[in-house]
């Protein structure tokens, strides 16, 4: 299956650097970019892809308010900020905002196209950087654990579902289950629901 990715950043060079690197990327496939977050808007909801690639900073509307509306149009839409921010309020606010991953631009070339069909998948991707930000913008305590929910999705990526399998199971939205996996991503700082479950069969108690 190909990926159909767009790709939003006011930079000319950047749109051009990802063109060229999306193409060695046999599985990946740039269907449009974007110049402003208002444009990008307005590709997705026509190109309807499989993953946005979204810089925060753009003239006229920012990556986070285009997040906004893409995410109003379509809850199931998978963006992942791609920027070279990685302050806790630009963090905080694109997650917010409904982003289902956040990379850093100084990433390595394979590190952005493993996010890239991370995200596909499911996943959300956050750069260990960022997850570190976004735990302490958090104030996490020794003592706070995952909420009686996060854990509930916790055990059931340890037992293999999907994310539409979890939600189901669980009679929650696809994104709500996105939204906790990026929340336990964040806490339990895992980059992804491998680890995530490796944390969860060393961590969690057993069942009662």
């Amino acid at each position: 299956m190909t990926i159909r990715v767009v790709v939003a950043d006011d930079h000319a060079v950047v749109r051009s650097g990802l063109e060229q690197l999306l193409a060695t990327a046999a599985d990946i496939e740039l269907v449009a970019t974007a110049g402003n977050g208002g444009e990008a808007a307005e590709v997705v909801a026509r190109e309807r892809p499989d993953v946005v690639l979204m810089d925060l900073s753009m003239p006229e509307v920012d990556g986070v308010e285009a997040t906004r509306r893409i995410i109003a149009a379509d809850p199931d839409a998978r963006v992942v900020v791609l920027t070279s921010f990685a302050d806790d309020r630009h963090i905080s606010e694109a997650l917010q905002a409904g982003a289902i991953g956040y990379v850093l631009k100084h990433a390595e070339p394979d590190e952005l196209l493993g996010a890239i069909r991370a995200a596909a998948a499911g996943d959300a991707p956050l750069d260990p950087k960022a997850a570190r930000v976004l735990l302490n913008s958090r104030k996490v305590r020794s003592d706070q654990q995952l909420s009686a929910r996060e854990e509930e999705v916790l055990r059931l990526v340890m037992a293999g579902l999907a994310n539409k399998q979890i939600a189901r199971r669980l009679g929650i939205a696809e994104r709500t289950v996105k939204a906790h996996l990026t929340n336990i991503f964040a806490r339990i700082e895992v980059t992804d629901r491998t680890q995530a479950a490796l944390w969860a069969e060393r961590n969690l108690p057993p069942e009662a």
